[in-house]
């Protein structure tokens, strides 16, 4: 598998996209500067990465230095003592140089690890509190790669970037300042070559870019066709329309390409390799002429040892050189990560709690809607004036076509969304000045695409009250029609339910839900749709189950079927965002007019159709 465009790999050259290069991210003061605010409440921490980082780099470069004392005084002075004295201290230095270099790492992984977790935490509380109108308008594909590749990338900024950036940049002026504390002409030569060092970096680097974004490419391509396939959805498709063989040929063909690009990216690191290992020959080569010529011709001072130490010295700069001259990269990719995710950060709260919100011992569940409006965007209006009064005890059934504006009415009352014009009231109170977790812990929702958790029975239950006994769990599911089916299971409410409850049916979900909103007790019920899609048992077995509830709870029932609203004290009709209608079924009928069309096309089919089937 392809390595990601910015990562290292064997030529460490690191390029800008092209809409990266098109659409840099603005650093500011105030962007750096809240950037850093997350390391400061770890401040202790970061000065000892600070001084390992020194201590480090200066003890890395002592053995190199000290390969001079050993060859001059030791080796050419043929002095026992000094050759084994400099040896075991370059062994030392080497030691403890990693054994700071471990420190540093641990505090720095740390930090990153810390300041991650900070902001993960953060922003998903953010998010947590956005209304329903973010979730519906932004693509989850993005809200994840923020909330983790975004994240992570930065963890990387903290642990790679900032910390490369002081390391390199201390190397190399302590390389520099060595090397022309023992010869400034060799220095200035060597100093002189390395820049030549970055030439074919860059130059390899960007063939090695273009190679790794067609690769990217063709392995989104591959985990397309796995995803599609691999998928329960996707299989039976395949299986159905007989094309295993046609997607295998898929697979195999982007298969290919990807082998292609993976040797060509492979062989062009290996031709990396012999045009720097070339280069970076040149540098050492020419301090060994110029510094030959100088003991040989001028009788310098300078000796072998110290163009050993030169030599090694020089080496030591070609990784930060390099490093350093790609950092660009890096720093702009770490700086739009912190720019991607601040922008959810700043995301503004639509829906919160009122400074003085309120929160009542005990509310009727009795619902009002005066003269309310609402938009989802400006351009198009959902509701218009719409009024009408849900007493304790009664329930009101919302019927009309869809995309009339049915949904959008229940979603106001526990304010997912808040309302343009008018307002709502819930037990005689307008719901936005309610404390926002005292209205929805009121307000049990059923609708008709049920979402179960990846658990069990019981966990999914509990959601809904996390400290119920089993004898609570057991009267929900009887008063929900889903006990006898819970009590066949071999294991029980222990019963695993899949991924989004795939292991059950339709129905049985529905039901299942039915008892989790039972077991939140709510002072009032909306169903919407809840029977919608099913067939005619398990519509029954829910009717059942909704029956006793709207008969004795404050309930509201948004439905397409004529069974589900019979039973309504009053029935709402909604067209273009109007009521258009309002009464009991039989006025309705009698009217002539939308209900009346409603009940002809689709209830009184429905009904037919039971009754030929009774």
């Amino acid at each position: 598998m392809a390595r990601g465009p910015g990562g290292g790999g064997p030529m460490g050259g690191r390029f800008l996209s092209e809409e990266e290069q098109a659409n840099p991210p603005k650093v500011t003061k105030e962007l750096l500067k809240r950037v850093f605010s997350y390391l400061l409440p770890y401040w202790k921490q970061f000065a000892v990465v600070l001084l390992c980082i020194v201590v480090a780099s200066i003890f890395s470069l002592m053995p190199s230095i000290l390969t001079g004392k050993i060859i001059d005084e030791g080796i050419v002075g043929r002095s026992m003592h000094a050759l084994v004295y400099y040896i075991v201290l370059s062994l030392a230095v080497t030691f403890l140089s990693n054994l700071i270099g471990v420190l540093q790492s641990y505090c720095n992984t740390w930090i990153a690890q810390h300041i991650s977790f900070d902001m993960r935490n953060g922003l998903y509380e953010h998010l947590q509190m956005m209304s329903q109108r973010f979730f519906t308008s932004s693509n989850q594909g993005d809200i994840i790669t923020r909330m983790t590749s975004d994240i992570d990338g930065v963890q990387r900024t903290i642990t790679d970037t900032f910390a490369n950036i002081l390391s390199n940049t201390i190397t190399l002026i302590v390389a520099i300042v060595a090397m022309y504390q023992k010869n400034w002409i060799l220095a200035t030569i060597g100093m002189v070559i390395v820049p030549l060092f970055a030439i074919p970096t860059r130059k390899a680097g960007k063939t090695r870019w273009t190679i790794t974004r067609e690769a990217q490419a063709c392995n989104d391509e591959v985990n397309q066709i796995l995803n599609e396939t691999m998928s329960v959805s996707g299989q039976l498709l395949v299986k159905l329309f007989g094309k295993e063989k046609h997607e295998a040929a898929k697979y195999r063909a982007a298969n290919e390409k990807m082998i292609g690009l993976n040797i060509r990216e492979s062989m062009a690191g290996r031709w990396f390799r012999v045009v720097m290992s070339t280069v970076t020959s040149i540098g050492p080569m020419l301090i060994y002429l110029v510094g030959g010529l100088l003991i040989m011709k001028y009788d310098s001072s300078l000796t072998v040892g110290d163009i050993t130490v030169l030599v090694a010295l020089l080496g030591r700069m070609y990784m930060p050189v390099n490093s350093l001259l790609n950092m660009q990269v890096d720093w702009i990719r770490s700086m739009a990560m912190f720019t991607r995710i601040f922008e959810y950060f700043d995301m503004p709260v639509e829906i919160k709690n009122a400074p003085d919100a309120i929160t009542p011992k005990q509310v009727d569940g009795s619902v009002e809607f005066s003269h309310v409006a609402f938009s989802y965007e400006p351009s198009r209006q959902i509701l218009r004036d719409i009024n009408f009064t849900l007493k304790r005890g009664d329930c009101i059934a919302i019927v009309g076509p869809s995309g009339s504006g049915k949904s959008t009415i229940s979603n106001l009352i526990p304010r997912l969304y808040d309302v343009d014009q008018g307002y709502v009231s819930f037990g005689g109170i307008d719901v936005r000045k309610l404390d926002l977790t005292f209205l929805r812990s009121n307000i049990g929702v059923v609708s008709q695409e049920t979402y179960l958790f990846n658990g069990t029975i019981r966990e999914n239950l509990l959601y809904a009250k996390p400290s119920a006994t089993e004898q609570e769990l057991i009267d929900v599911c009887k008063k929900a029609n889903i006990y006898d089916f819970i009590e066949g299971l071999e294991k029980g409410f222990d019963t695993e339910v899949g991924n989004r409850g795939l292991k059950l049916s339709g129905g049985e979900k529905q039901r299942l839900s039915i008892a989790r909103v039972l077991l939140k007790d709510p002072a009032l019920f909306i169903f919407d749709e809840a029977t919608a899609s099913l067939d005619s048992i398990s519509e029954n077995k829910i009717q059942e189950a909704i029956n006793p509830i709207i008969e004795s709870r404050t309930s509201i029932l948004i439905a397409h079927r004529l069974s589900t609203i019979l039973a309504a004290d009053e029935i709402l009709v909604i067209k273009d965002g109007c009521i258009a209608e309002r009464g009991q079924h039989s006025d309705l009928v009698a009217l002539g007019g939308i209900y009346t069309e409603l009940y002809e096309t689709q209830f009184k089919r429905a009904e037919d159709f039971e009754n030929k089937g009774n």
